[in-house]
């Protein structure tokens, strides 16, 4: 009886050593999954951003750009997502290439490394745009009409975003968008963009993620593949050319209520990888253009940031924005220009107003 004791107390320890060894090996996956959660989680932090912009070469190396990015860091700016375009012809020409007007890849590494030297964080962003809008055209409708013409474009279109995910593995950058506003091929060719986005994670560890124009961000089906949603947000907020503040956020409210309900369905952070409007009447009307023939109004351009910033800050799923743009002259803007950039307007205190609050996320 002793000795079956003697082995029941030994098989029992055993047992309890078995136990023991499962709770710690379960603890250490829980431990190490949570880790994983919580980075994965952590890597998405809330964005007070600019985008950043020159369609000249040589215009990132200058000792302007280093001053105007110093400027952009005094109003509280945390984030600065870096521009850089290539160009095909036509909407079908699929012949994507440099042109006189992209920045060198010089000019871009300083760009990054002087917004690292402030203190801020980068997102990278090429954009394909077309050298021929003759016809009214743009961007959203690059596309192909053959299968094999779509293979061409995605091959070389995924050449051209693999040499800035390479630059940006080597300068440390933060985030990468993959794409900007091409509607077209981002609804027609889900899959592929699934193939380019598997293919950019496998050299680049950084945050993801994809600029939908503000009216086709819900056709986007490869949002999961992402880390955050990214919405250029040029809604259309009125149709008079000098609406009131408080017109401006009573329209908002009918946008918010739709990405509302987009993020019950996608549980994505959301961004807005570019917003804004120009220093004009009839500028909220049609935010996205770029050319008004009409009086400056620096007074509506103000409303405008003010409702955006008041309208988005708290929303639970709003991780940041990144108003569209900022130059690279210091002295640029000013109160007799009609255009985006809110430099040395009275824009430019709403944002510094509101970078100087404490992030929500």
């Amino acid at each position: 009886m002793a000795k079956k004791a003697k082995k029941t107390t030994k098989g029992s320890k055993a047992g309890a050593l078995k136990v023991v060894l499962g709770v710690l090996a379960l603890a250490v996956i829980v431990t190490f999954g949570m880790r994983n959660i919580q980075h994965e989680t952590a890597a998405v932090e809330f964005q007070k951003g600019f985008g950043y912009v020159t369609w000249s070469p040589e215009a990132y190396l200058g000792e302007s750009s280093d001053e105007s990015l110093a400027m952009m860091r005094e109003l509280g700016t945390e984030w600065v997502s870096i521009h850089v375009t290539w160009y095909q012809n036509t909407v079908w020409s699929g012949d994507i290439q440099r042109t006189s007007r992209t920045p060198t890849d010089e000019s871009v590494i300083h760009a990054i490394r002087k917004a690292h030297e402030l203190g801020m964080k980068v997102m990278l962003k090429p954009h394909l745009d077309l050298i021929d809008e003759s016809d009214g055209s743009w961007r959203g409708e690059i596309g192909s009409l053959r299968e094999s013409d779509w293979d061409n474009w995605f091959r070389d279109y995924t050449d051209f975003i693999m040499h800035y995910v390479d630059m940006a593995v080597k300068e440390n950058v933060e985030a990468f968008c993959v794409g900007t506003e091409l509607s077209t091929a981002a609804t027609a060719k889900g899959y592929m963009w699934e193939d380019l986005i598997r293919k950019v994670r496998s050299r680049y560890n950084g945050i993801l993620t994809y600029a939908a124009h503000w009216d086709r961000y819900q056709d986007i089906r490869f949002w999961d593949k992402l880390d955050m949603v990214g919405i250029n947000a040029y809604f259309p907020l009125t149709k008079k050319l000098n609406p009131s503040y408080d017109e401006l956020v009573r329209e908002l409210d009918k946008w918010l209520q739709e990405i509302d309900d987009f993020y019950a369905m996608v549980g994505k952070p959301i961004i807005l990888p570019e917003i804004g409007c120009a220093s004009a009447d009839g500028a909220a009307i049609r935010p996205w253009e770029h050319f008004q023939r009409t009086d400056v109004n620096l007074e509506l351009q103000k409303n405008y940031y003010k409702a955006i910033l008041e309208t988005f800050w708290q929303k639970e799923w709003f991780y940041g924005l990144y108003w569209w743009y900022w130059g690279t002259n210091p002295r640029m803007g000013g109160e007799h220009n009609r255009g985006f950039t809110p430099q040395n307007k009275p824009a430019q205190e709403v944002v510094r107003e509101w970078y100087s609050k404490r992030s929500p996320r």
